[in-house]
């Protein structure tokens, strides 16, 4: 589990910049809202990386590589976690919560489910 908490690039008087990530390439950047108890995702990606930004709210994330046990941590506003290629992951907002995510690789748009592999039993419930 690799999560970041991106510091202030630049702050004065109007207010402050953050560079989330640097030099990446996306094809994807989408807004999420959840509310408190939802649990998203319970699937991995073969090809594709994906950064969830929280803007707002209380998230907590659940990763699990192949093989591996299944990591949890807690993300708040300001923090962002990386999830790898054939990382399974889920988020389950503690709160009603906003996120980034930004995505390099085939899942998006209309190509939501072209690299979504759904897992047989969700990650809460193997904690």
């Amino acid at each position: 589990m690799n999560i970041t908490h991106p510091p202030v690039a630049f702050q004065d008087h109007r207010g402050e910049i953050i560079d989330v990530v640097e030099q990446v390439d996306f094809n994807y950047a989408t807004v999420i809202s959840s509310k408190k108890g939802v649990e998203r995702g319970n699937h991995y990606h073969k090809k594709t990386i994906q950064y969830a930004y929280l803007l707002t709210g209380k998230i907590r994330v659940l990763t699990q590589m192949p093989g591996a046990k299944v990591e949890s941590g807690i993300l708040n506003p300001g923090d962002m976690i990386r999830n790898e290629p054939n990382e399974s992951h889920a988020l389950i907002a503690l709160e009603d919560s906003t996120f980034l995510v930004l995505t390099a690789g085939e899942r998006g748009g209309k190509n939501y489910e072209n690299d979504t592999y759904r897992l047989e039993t969700p990650l809460s419930a193997l904690i």
